[in-house]
């Protein structure tokens, strides 16, 4: 991938050449800086406030995850993620050893501002109806798994797909792609001890198939790596008694909720001592086109970032089975808040309330 950066990005083509480096690269990041899940700026930021905590060995192993998961290529320094804002797409797929899918329940687009050590995240349901001039209508969350699948035909990465059709969709040129899976989310959670989030309902649901096993109950709950992942992706209850469902637009909310409370919980004594498997976990559950130099000029440019520098702008609708007919204007407010983000203009305290979610279904 060219780091010059001037439009959309050269193909990304999905053989590699056979070299014995390149080799070892495939190998790792096929067994295996936020969700983890909906997911990297803020896994990038847990990793790097526990570098600044405990730097010896962190730095030694941060080190190893970045040379093995990011690319070789060069970063000029006008590129550098310390000077220059950039974009990008993160994609949290519904990936586990238990089901071999990849639909991407998580679909995030970060703008991050080196001047002002802040970012913006915007969020998209993922059953988001797409209509795209050049692409067959779809729910947003198909799109990966089905170019995984043509990747095989035209040899182009199912990752450069997805940065070409969302930087046309949000009208936006995007740097980069990340795409973290669900047992990343899991392994992350549980390296920094577990979380503690206010649970806002009860919620049970069983699925033999994949051996979910949903069974919370409201209110102030300390949370393993299983337990949180079935917080933010519970939809509704098929169990005795029947717990309420949740749409979209709850989970997009949770999923928010949770990568706050991530932060907290890496600046505490488990994520200090839990650092270490947090870098290996997102290392071995994560795959991106960023260059390894650029993943540290990031980790440089945004270590100290604090949370209240973190908008998250969710994007509703109105679901009419089986889609989410997305609300047009706030689709518009959410493209201008990132190139507002690019341009170093935050916003005001009253305008990054989020939005009272529209009503849906499940």
């Amino acid at each position: 991938m060219s780091s010059t950066r001037s439009g959309l990005p050269p193909r990304e083509r999905s053989h590699k050449k056979s070299t014995k480096k390149n080799s070892r690269k495939k190998k790792k990041k096929a067994s295996g800086f936020k969700i983890f899940l909906r997911i990297l700026l803020t896994l990038m930021i847990v990793s790097a406030l526990g570098v600044g905590m405990y730097v010896g060995y962190l730095s030694v192993t941060l080190d190893q995850v970045i040379e093995e998961t990011g690319t070789d290529e060069k970063v000029a320094p006008e590129q550098s993620a310390k000077v220059k804002p950039l974009t990008m797409l993160l994609l949290g797929t519904d990936y586990r050893p238990e089901t071999k899918t990849h639909l991407t329940d998580v679909m995030m687009v970060i703008a991050m501002n080196p001047e002002t050590k802040s970012a913006t995240v915007v969020s998209l349901p993922r059953d988001t109806l797409l209509e795209l001039k050049g692409y067959k209508a779809n729910k947003l969350n198909h799109f990966y798994p089905n170019f995984l699948v043509q990747e095989k035909k035209t040899g182009i990465t199912a990752k450069y797909e997805m940065k070409t059709m969302m930087s046309k969709y949000f009208d936006l040129n995007i740097d980069y792609v990340t795409v973290l899976n669900f047992q990343g989310f899991r392994d992350i959670v549980d390296s920094l001890g577990g979380v503690d989030i206010n649970v806002d309902a009860d919620m049970c649901y069983r699925d033999r198939a994949d051996n979910t096993n949903i069974n919370l109950k409201k209110g102030q709950q300390h949370l393993s790596g299983e337990e949180a992942l079935g917080y933010v992706r519970y939809r509704k209850s098929n169990c005795s008694p029947r717990t309420k469902a949740s749409d979209d637009f709850d989970r997009n909310r949770r999923q928010n909720e949770v990568l706050h409370a991530l932060i907290d919980q890496a600046k505490s004594l488990d994520g200090v001592l839990g650092a270490g498997k947090v870098i290996q976990s997102v290392g071995k559950n994560m795959e991106t086109d960023l260059e390894s130099k650029q993943m540290k000029n990031i980790i440089s440019a945004y270590w100290n970032i604090s949370k209240e520098n973190v908008a998250f702008v969710p994007v509703t609708g109105q679901w009419k089975n089986p889609y989410v007919y997305i609300n047009a204007t706030e689709f518009e407010n959410a493209k201008q808040a990132l190139k507002d983000e690019l341009a170093g203009i935050r916003p005001n305290a009253d305008d990054a309330e989020e939005t009272e979610p529209a009503k849906a279904g499940n």
